[in-house]
């Protein structure tokens, strides 16, 4: 409970952790505990650990979005993912976006024109974008479920 007259501390904002000495710093892909230790789940599996290690090391980094607090989140290439740690195993939660303005934009199509929208705030998808967005769609499959084949 805060007390009457008490400074509350403004939320940490997305790429930001408080350190040991209360001081803030950006986050690195080693933040994967404190994220860990910040969400309120169950200890992490032995698979679990090997997936996330397994993120990290196709070159994807640990993000939060304070919207999304309850899902630690992968970027690469711009593109988002939030992950679900509740069960036995790493899952997707959603669908991989793309990271407009404070938020992750989904792929929508308006007639032939396609675009990541998040709120008021879009980002036209060229074909680079849409190659790029297949192949994270592609690598996250096969990180969390073995394979690209064994995935849905």
């Amino acid at each position: 409970m805060q007390s009457v007259g008490a400074v509350r501390e403004p939320p940490l904002r997305r790429h930001q952790i408080m350190n040991e000495s209360g001081s803030l710093q950006k986050t690195k892909g080693r933040c994967l505990r404190k994220i860990m230790l910040d969400t309120p789940q169950k200890e992490l599996s032995p698979n679990q650990v090997r997936v996330l290690e397994s993120l990290l090391l196709a070159g994807f980094r640990f993000v939060t979005f304070e919207r999304y607090a309850r899902y630690p989140a992968v970027e690469r290439e711009g593109f988002v993912a939030l992950l679900d740690i509740s069960g036995e195993n790493v899952k997707l939660f959603g669908q991989v976006g793309y990271h407009v303005g404070d938020g992750i934009g989904m792929l929508v199509e308006k007639g032939p024109v396609k675009a990541f929208v998040w709120k008021s705030q879009s980002v036209t998808a060229t074909p680079e974008l849409l190659s790029a967005y297949e192949r994270i769609k592609l690598d996250l499959r096969r990180l969390l479920h073995g394979s690209a084949e064994e995935a849905p």
